[in-house]
């Protein structure tokens, strides 16, 4: 029974559409004010007060105070998975609602963060390629890098030490994608170094990634990864159906 409250509850809370518009935007990784979380749900600032208050109390968000300001973002990897969850089950089993797609949705579609990891075409496409090259192996128990995988990514700069106890590498259904990207610790630390190599760039006030020329060519160089103009990749894709058989 108290397993079952909890469930409404959390349910009830990402289940209000403010609250779900909030979620979604800090869903980029990144932290942001009341004020910031109030404009992309379109609400007043005390109402989005009263709803981060809520969520905070449920500890599906952290704040951290500084100064005259505090910022909000998304309490742990569990959290994030749950939302990214929702979406693939809205996204593939929910009937679609009739309304145009727009620049943005495209760009999401893309290429965007997924918490801390990349997600979109650019994101399977760099996980079917490191399948298909034998550095990566996933199933549905998980994932795991392979020894040349290892070399792979250290010789890519990718730092796979780490001190935490959080997942290290494990497959995540994309929602617009219907397939496979990696998150974990290896898909957050890929995302880095593709951001820190300038092959991805944030894209303002969205989650949308930017694949740049020489983002482009580093791919195609590094991981046989073609794209074309509408964002379709060549390669061998990583069947999610073949995982959770």
């Amino acid at each position: 029974m108290v397993a079952a409250a909890n469930l409404v509850e959390v349910a009830a809370l990402v289940g209000d559409t403010a609250r779900a518009t909030m979620l979604n935007a800090l869903m980029g990784g990144q932290s942001l004010t009341a004020t910031e979380l109030a404009y992309c749900a379109n609400v007043s600032r005390s109402t989005a007060s009263t709803h981060l208050s809520k969520l905070v109390a449920a500890r599906l968000l952290t704040v951290l105070r500084n100064r005259r300001f505090s910022y909000y973002r998304i309490a742990s990897p569990l959290v994030a998975s749950m939302l990214e969850s929702i979406k693939v089950v809205a996204a593939i089993e929910v009937p679609p609602r009739r309304q145009p797609r727009s620049a943005n949705d495209d760009a999401l579609r893309f290429a965007r963060r997924c918490y801390d990891h990349l997600a979109g075409r650019v994101g399977v496409a760099v996980t079917d390629a490191l399948v298909a090259m034998g550095h990566v192996v996933l199933t549905d128990e998980g994932g795991e890098v392979t020894p040349s995988g290892e070399r792979f990514l250290a010789a890519f700069g990718v730092d796979l030490r780490s001190r935490s106890r959080r997942i290290f590498c494990q497959p995540c259904l994309d929602w617009s994608e219907r397939r496979y990207h990696l998150k974990g610790l290896v898909g957050a630390r890929i995302l880095d170094r593709l951001v820190e190599l300038g092959w991805l760039e944030t894209v303002s006030d969205s989650r949308a990634l930017r694949l740049t020329s020489s983002g482009r060519a580093g791919l195609s160089e590094t991981l046989q990864i073609e794209l074309d103009d509408e964002g379709a990749a060549t390669g061998r894709p990583c069947d999610p159906r073949r995982l959770m058989a």
